[in-house]
C-alpha cells in the first residue's frame, strides 16, 4: 500500500520532521547528561562513502540514517522536483527487495524519508539485533534500484497527486509556489521542494530519472549515520560487507547560480477563496555555515517563536490585528529566508497590519533588546536543542547533516556559538536582514 512520505517540501517552521518521541526505556535525566556532546566515530570506505558511528549504550534500538547530498537546488530549472520525486522512487523496490516496508517491518524495524532544498534523507529505526537488515535494505537501493516503467508511472501519479492536493487545491496552498519566486531570481531556491511545475514531473522520462540516480545517488556522494546500541567495530565490518562493492560515481561539483543582494522592496497580491486575509513577509538571510546564522535564528526567536514573543503578544494578544502570526526561517545550507507570516483578523487592512509588524521591527533595530530578554532567548534555544536531542533519530540526522555541511563536530559547536551571541550582534542583524529593501512580500486576499 502506497503511503505519503514525509519530507519538506515546504519548510514552514523549525525542523517539522522531528517528532521528538522518548526512546523505550530510557530516562529524561539520563540523556539530558548525556547530550551534553554527541560522541561519535567516523571512517570512510574505498568508494568514498563516509561513516559516522554514534554509540549509545542506553538505547534500545538502532537508528540507521543515509543521507544523500542532493536537494531540489541542484535540479535544472526545465527539470524540477526530481529530488523529491526518487524519495518516493526509492521505497518502489531493487533487484533483490520488492517492498522495503515489509522488509524492515518484518524485523520490527519502521522507516521513512524526507527531501529539502539541500538533501534527501532516509531514515529507519529497529531492533539492535536486526541491524543487518537495515544494511542489506539501504545498500541494495543504492546499489540496484528498480527502473521498472510501473514504478515510475505509479510515483509520478502519487507526486502529482500530492503536488494538487498542497499547493494547489487548498486554501494558501500556493503561496510558497509564489513567495519563492518573487524572493529569489537566479538561485534554484526559487522552486519548491515539490517541483516548479507538475509537467516536470508528468513528462519525465526513465533516461532522465535513470541519469539522476547515477548522477547522485552514489556512495561518495552520502553520509551513513548508525546510532544507537550499536559499535563501531561492528559497523565498520557491515559497512564493508554491504556497501564497499558500491562503485563510486563521478565527484558532482556544485556550481549553482548565486542570488544577487536585493536592493528594493518586491510585492504580489494575490486574491482567492480563503477564510483570511493573509500576509507574507520574507527577509534574505545568511547560509547555515554563515557565523551569523545562529544570530538570526535569536532573532526569529525574539519575533515570532511561541506566544511569548513580540509579534504574537503585541499583535494577537494586545492589538488583536492578527488571528495567528509567527516567525521561522528556511534553515538552508545557502543564504535562504527569514519570513513573517500570519493571518489578518477581519476588518484588519494591510496597511494597519504591515506598520504594526514595522514598528515591531524598528524597535529591535533601534533598541538592544535587554540582558533579560537575551537570556530568556538563549535558553529557550539550549532547552530546544536539548530536548530534541533526547531522540536518537534525530541525533542521527543531525550528525548526517553536519557531515554534509562539511564537519561532523558542528554539532557540537551550536551551544557554544548562541552563548556567545551579544544583544547588540541581535540589533545589527536585525538592522541588515530586516531592512525594508530586502523584504518581498505577498498580501494574500480573501475574495469577497
Amino acid at each position: 500500500m502506497l503511503r505519503n512520505r514525509a519530507h519538506w517540501c515546504q519548510p514552514w517552521g523549525r525542523n517539522p520532521q522531528r517528532s521528538y518521541k522518548k526512546e523505550m526505556g530510557v530516562t529524561l535525566s539520563a540523556y539530558l547528561t548525556f547530550v551534553a556532546m554527541l560522541d561519535f566515530e567516523s571512517f570512510t570506505l574505498d568508494n568514498g562513502l563516509r561513516v559516522i558511528v554514534h554509540e549509545d549504550p542506553n538505547s534500545a534500538v538502532a537508528a540507521v540514517n543515509i543521507m544523500y547530498d542532493v536537494g531540489s537546488r541542484d535540479e535544472a530549472p526545465e527539470k524540477t522536483g526530481f529530488a523529491h520525486l526518487f524519495e518516493h522512487l526509492m521505497f518502489g523496490g531493487s533487484k533483490h527487495i520488492p517492498a522495503y516496508d515489509k522488509a524492515l517491518q518484518q524485523v520490527g524495524g519502521d522507516n521513512n524519508a524526507y527531501t529539502t532544498p539541500d538533501v534527501t534523507n532516509y531514515y529507519c529505526t529497529l531492533p539492535a539485533a536486526n541491524l543487518e537488515t537495515a544494511f542489506w535494505v539501504e545498500s541494495d537501493r543504492m546499489l540496484a534500484l528498480s527502473f521498472a516503467p510501473q514504478v515510475l508511472a505509479v510515483q509520478q501519479k502519487v507526486v502529482i497527486e500530492e503536488f494538487k492536493e498542497r499547493y494547489l487545491n487548498q486554501p494558501y496552498g500556493d503561496v510558497w509556489l509564489k513567495l519563492c519566486d518573487l524572493a529569489y531570481t537566479q538561485h534554484p531556491y526559487r522552486w519548491p521542494t515539490i517541483g516548479k511545475e507538475i509537467d516536470h514531473i508528468e513528462n519525465a522520462t526513465i533516461e532522465e530519472v535513470k541519469a539522476f540516480f547515477y548522477k547522485f545517488y552514489v556512495p561518495n556522494n552520502a553520509v551513513l549515520v548508525v546510532a544507537g546500541a550499536v559499535q563501531c567495530a561492528e559497523v565498520k565490518k557491515l559497512s564493508e560487507k554491504w556497501f564497499a562493492s558500491i562503485p563510486a560515481g563521478p565527484v558532482y561539483q556544485r556550481a549553482l547560480p548565486q542570488e544577487p543582494a536585493q536592493i528594493s522592496t518586491r510585492s504580489l497580491r494575490i486574491t482567492a477563496d480563503v477564510p483570511l486575509d493573509a500576509l507574507y513577509k520574507a527577509y534574505h538571510m545568511p547560509g547555515r555555515l554563515s557565523q551569523d546564522y545562529p544570530t538570526v535564528g535569536l532573532l526569529v526567536d525574539i519575533l515570532g517563536e511561541g506566544k511569548s514573543s513580540r509579534l504574537y503578544e503585541q499583535l494577537v494578544d494586545a492589538k488583536q490585528y492578527f488571528n495567528t502570526i509567527g516567525a521561522y526561517t528556511t534553515e538552508t545550507t545557502d543564504p535562504g529566508l527569514c519570513i513573517i507570516s500570519g493571518s489578518l483578523n477581519s476588518g484588519i487592512s494591510f496597511e494597519v497590519a504591515e506598520e504594526a509588524i514595522e514598528a515591531i521591527i524598528t524597535t529591535l533595530q533601534q533598541q538592544p533588546i535587554s540582558a533579560q530578554t537575551l537570556e530568556k532567548v538563549k535558553n529557550q534555544a539550549e532547552a530546544h536543542r536539548i530536548f530534541s536531542e533526547v531522540d536518537l533519530l534525530h541525533r542521527a540526522q543531525e550528525l548526517a547533516m553536519a557531515t554534509v555541511l562539511g564537519d561532523t563536530n558542528l554539532v557540537n559547536q551550536e551551544a557554544e556559538s548562541i552563548s556567545k551571541i551579544t544583544s547588540e550582534e541581535i540589533q545589527r542583524t536585525a538592522q541588515h536582514v530586516l531592512d525594508t529593501d530586502n523584504c518581498s512580500t505577498i498580501y494574500y486576499q480573501r475574495k469577497e
